[in-house]
Protein backbone atom coordinates (compact mmCIF):
# COMPACT_ATOMS: atom_id res chain seq x y z
CA UNK A 1 0.00 0.00 0.00
CA UNK A 2 1.43 3.54 -0.64
CA UNK A 3 -0.73 6.61 0.78
CA UNK A 4 -0.31 9.76 -1.15
CA UNK A 5 -1.16 13.37 0.17
CA UNK A 6 -0.85 16.74 -1.95
CA UNK A 7 -0.01 19.72 -0.81
CA UNK A 8 0.66 23.19 -2.61
CA UNK A 9 -2.86 24.12 -4.22
CA UNK A 10 -3.76 27.80 -4.10
CA UNK A 11 -4.92 30.89 -6.05
CA UNK A 12 -2.99 32.25 -8.54
CA UNK A 13 -2.51 34.94 -10.98
CA UNK A 14 -2.14 34.04 -14.33
CA UNK A 15 1.29 34.24 -15.17
CA UNK A 16 1.97 33.05 -11.97
CA UNK A 17 3.64 29.72 -10.19
CA UNK A 18 2.75 27.34 -7.74
CA UNK A 19 4.98 24.30 -7.08
CA UNK A 20 2.70 21.07 -5.74
CA UNK A 21 4.19 18.45 -3.40
CA UNK A 22 3.03 14.83 -2.80
CA UNK A 23 4.36 12.98 -0.02
CA UNK A 24 4.43 9.54 0.00
CA UNK A 25 4.13 7.06 2.76
CA UNK A 26 3.80 3.30 2.85
CA UNK A 27 5.59 0.88 0.78
CA UNK A 28 9.12 1.63 -0.95
CA UNK A 29 8.64 4.37 -3.13
CA UNK A 30 11.31 4.76 -5.24
CA UNK A 31 10.28 1.47 -6.71
CA UNK A 32 6.96 3.00 -8.19
CA UNK A 33 6.27 5.48 -11.01
CA UNK A 34 4.71 8.93 -9.77
CA UNK A 35 2.69 10.82 -12.25
CA UNK A 36 0.20 14.26 -11.63
CA UNK A 37 -2.88 14.20 -13.27
CA UNK A 38 -5.77 17.32 -13.18
CA UNK A 39 -9.42 17.64 -13.76
CA UNK A 40 -10.98 20.71 -14.17
CA UNK A 41 -14.83 20.81 -13.07
CA UNK A 42 -17.44 18.76 -15.11
CA UNK A 43 -14.42 17.11 -17.26
CA UNK A 44 -12.52 13.90 -16.94
CA UNK A 45 -9.07 13.29 -15.39
CA UNK A 46 -5.93 14.17 -17.61
CA UNK A 47 -2.89 13.29 -17.90
CA UNK A 48 -0.38 15.95 -16.89
CA UNK A 49 3.05 14.26 -16.11
CA UNK A 50 5.17 11.18 -15.30
CA UNK A 51 8.45 10.41 -13.88
CA UNK A 52 10.25 7.22 -13.68
CA UNK A 53 11.08 5.64 -10.79
CA UNK A 54 14.93 6.65 -10.63
CA UNK A 55 13.93 10.45 -11.86
CA UNK A 56 16.04 9.73 -14.92
CA UNK A 57 12.68 10.11 -17.63
CA UNK A 58 9.87 12.45 -17.83
CA UNK A 59 7.35 12.70 -20.04
CA UNK A 60 4.56 15.55 -20.36
CA UNK A 61 1.09 16.18 -22.21
CA UNK A 62 1.32 18.77 -24.27
CA UNK A 63 -0.76 21.32 -22.83
CA UNK A 64 1.76 21.98 -19.78
CA UNK A 65 5.11 20.77 -21.56
CA UNK A 66 7.42 23.76 -21.43
CA UNK A 67 5.90 25.74 -18.33
CA UNK A 68 5.66 22.61 -15.74
CA UNK A 69 8.76 20.40 -14.53
CA UNK A 70 8.14 16.84 -12.76
CA UNK A 71 10.86 15.87 -9.89
CA UNK A 72 11.20 13.58 -7.36
CA UNK A 73 13.40 13.18 -4.35
CA UNK A 74 13.33 9.20 -3.14
CA UNK A 75 14.98 10.31 0.30
CA UNK A 76 12.24 12.41 0.76
CA UNK A 77 9.43 10.26 -0.52
CA UNK A 78 8.14 13.01 -2.24
CA UNK A 79 7.57 14.56 -5.91
CA UNK A 80 6.48 17.84 -6.85
CA UNK A 81 5.52 19.58 -9.98
CA UNK A 82 6.59 22.94 -10.37
CA UNK A 83 4.15 25.19 -12.06
CA UNK A 84 5.20 28.31 -14.19
CA UNK A 85 3.76 30.56 -16.34
CA UNK A 86 -0.08 29.04 -15.10
CA UNK A 87 -2.78 30.20 -17.49
CA UNK A 88 -6.91 30.37 -16.36
CA UNK A 89 -7.14 26.66 -18.53
CA UNK A 90 -4.86 25.21 -15.88
CA UNK A 91 -7.74 25.76 -13.31
CA UNK A 92 -8.57 22.16 -11.52
CA UNK A 93 -8.12 19.69 -8.88
CA UNK A 94 -4.60 18.25 -9.21
CA UNK A 95 -4.20 14.42 -8.25
CA UNK A 96 -1.44 12.45 -7.13
CA UNK A 97 -0.69 8.93 -8.20
CA UNK A 98 2.12 5.98 -8.07
CA UNK A 99 2.21 2.53 -10.12
CA UNK A 100 4.98 0.11 -10.72
CA UNK A 101 5.06 1.01 -14.31
CA UNK A 102 2.21 4.04 -15.12
CA UNK A 103 0.95 5.44 -17.96
CA UNK A 104 -1.57 8.34 -19.49
CA UNK A 105 -4.25 6.29 -18.44
CA UNK A 106 -5.50 7.14 -15.49
CA UNK A 107 -7.17 3.80 -14.85
CA UNK A 108 -4.10 2.13 -14.83
CA UNK A 109 -2.75 3.72 -11.80
CA UNK A 110 -2.59 2.26 -8.44
CA UNK A 111 -2.35 4.88 -5.63
CA UNK A 112 -4.60 8.52 -5.67
CA UNK A 113 -4.28 10.86 -3.72
CA UNK A 114 -7.07 12.71 -2.79
CA UNK A 115 -5.84 15.73 -4.61
CA UNK A 116 -5.47 19.89 -4.41
CA UNK A 117 -7.23 22.68 -6.08
CA UNK A 118 -5.06 25.07 -8.62
CA UNK A 119 -6.81 28.55 -9.04
CA UNK A 120 -5.69 30.61 -11.99
CA UNK A 121 -7.66 33.86 -12.23
CA UNK A 122 -7.29 35.94 -15.56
Amino acid sequence: QVQLVESGGGLVQAGGSLRLSCAASGRAFSEYAMGWFRQAPGKERDFVSIISWSGGSTYYAGSVKGRFTISRDNAKKTVYLQMNNLKPEDTAVYYCAADPIGSERSATWDYWGKGTLVTVSS
